[in-house]
Formats: C-alpha cells, structure tokens, sequence
C-alpha cells in the first residue's frame, strides 16, 4: 500500500495539455487513486470559479487551491478553508507602481476578474481561464469604492519586461508581498502567506497527515513551494529548468501523460 494520501497537482501545463484538457489515461489514473482512497487537490494560480470545473470533471470532493493559495475552498461545499487577500493598500501600491510601464493588470475580487478597459491581454486571460471579464475604468478608485483587499493582483508583459519589474519591485516590498511568475508573462502580487506550499500543508494538517504522505506535481515558479513542502516533488518534464533542478522526481511531459506515470508509479506501484 502506498504511504501517499493527498495528491496536489497543478492544472496549466501539468494536468491539462496543450487544448486545456486533462487527457484520458491522467483523468483515469487520478479518479483510481481517489478511488483507493488518495485525496487529490487541484493547486493552481486560477480563480476557484476558473478550477472547479475541472474538479467536477474529476469527481474531486475536496478543498481546491487556488490563486497561487490564497484561497483555499471546498469543491462541492463551497467551504473556505482560508483566504488570504493583499492588503489593500499594498494592492492600491502595486497598481501605482506598475501603472507607468502600461502594463495590463488584473485584479480579483470575491471570485470576479477585473480589469481597467478591455485589452487583447485581457480578453485572451479571460478565454483561457474560462471566466467573465469586468472593465471598471481606474483599478485604484474602483478598489478605494470597494473598500476590500483584493485576493491576488495579476500584470501580464513579455517575460523579460516582466523579470526586470520584479527586480524593482521586490526589494520595496519585501515580506510585505508573495511575488511569484505563474507563467512567463504572469507576474503575481499575493499576501506572504499565500502560495502553493502554505495552502498544501494547511490542507496535510486538516486531514491529519504528515509532508511525507503528500505528492505534489507542478511546472513552473508559483510551484517551487509545494514541490519544497511535498515528500515527493515532481516536476514535469516539460517544466522549466530551475523547476526540474529543485524536483524529487521528473516525470513525462504534460502533453505525454506525466500525472498518470506518477500515479501508476507512486501510488500503485507499476512500473518501478
């Protein structure tokens, strides 16, 4: 018998293919193991209204990660288990100091996208995501109206536009922010607590369970603190570099099924 019994898998570029779907032998590889009596989670920097589709997809009746951890909240019940927001100010802070560059941002609010006018960044954001897209005019002043802390802040530009904002950014906020690249065109602004890692050993403590009985499998940066907290982190094989050289494991690519290899070989032991 396995000593896993809580699964963490991220969605874009782990589970889901290059059509953002999960494929067949990797849905049939997790419902098995939540059959044996694995928990799986989906840990993913999407709204909880863009992941539970997926969740239902997969029959998970669990809590779901998501924006990068800073909402945690029960597939079926709608239960939150925590939700971290930015502070307001912070987030008023942010929108300041990235506004000069022009650079498109999203900003969320009670499970809602946001945006100040419609962009070609947006709209595409929206597709992917499979949400609704709200234009506000000024994100500052609709944030000042609204009077809440917003649960993640988004700036979308080329990768490099991108790894030189955080540069600047990241000495002036300090621990005050969780400043993480969910893709390389996404630049995230969280509350400190609020990423993947946290959320997972909030869920392990929940159910009683220690980081040795916990898998988690991701691609990209917003992912480095799960794959540290797990007992087994796995990197995709399609994963970046630096992601690779920090995983446990490297299994097959997202587009090659790699969700089901670590299944089959971890959990059922096939393969070894």
């Amino acid at each position: 018998m396995s000593i896993y019994k809580l699964l963490a898998l991220d969605l874009d570029d782990t589970l889901l293919n290059s059509g953002l779907q999960i494929p067949e032998r990797s849905r049939r590889a997790v419902q098995a193991a939540m059959q044996a009596g694995v928990r799986v989670t989906l840990a993913t920097g999407r709204m909880y209204r863009s992941a539970r589709p997926y969740a239902e997809q997969l029959g998970i009746r669990d809590y779901l990660i998501t924006y990068q951890g800073a909402l945690t909240r029960h597939s079926v019940t709608g239960e939150t288990l925590f939700h971290r927001p930015v502070l307001l100010d912070l987030a008023l802070d942010v929108i300041s100091s990235v506004r000069r560059y022009r650079y498109h941002i999203n900003v969320y609010l009670d499970d809602f996208l946001y945006v100040a006018e419609r962009t070609r960044e947006g709209e595409l954001y929206a597709a992917h995501s499979g949400v609704p897209l709200a234009a506000v005019g000024d994100l500052a002043r609709f944030l000042r109206e609204r009077n809440e802390d917003p649960t993640k802040v988004l700036v979308v530009a080329p990768e490099q536009r991108l790894d030189e904002l955080a540069a600047e950014i990241r000495p002036v906020y300090g621990d005050r922010l969780h400043i993480t690249k969910s893709k390389p065109y996404f630049l995230e602004f969280s509350h400190p607590d609020a990423h993947k890692g946290g959320s997972l050993a909030a869920i392990a403590r929940h159910y009683g369970m220690g980081r040795e009985e916990v898998i988690a499998v991701g691609d990209s940066y917003n992912d480095v603190e799960m794959l540290e907290y797990a007992g087994l982190g796995v990197a995709v094989g399609n994963a970046r570099p630096d992601i690779i050289r920090r995983a446990d494991y490297v299994c097959p690519s997202n587009e090659n099924c790699g969700v089901a290899e670590v299944v089959e070989k971890f959990i059922f032991g096939r393969g070894n």
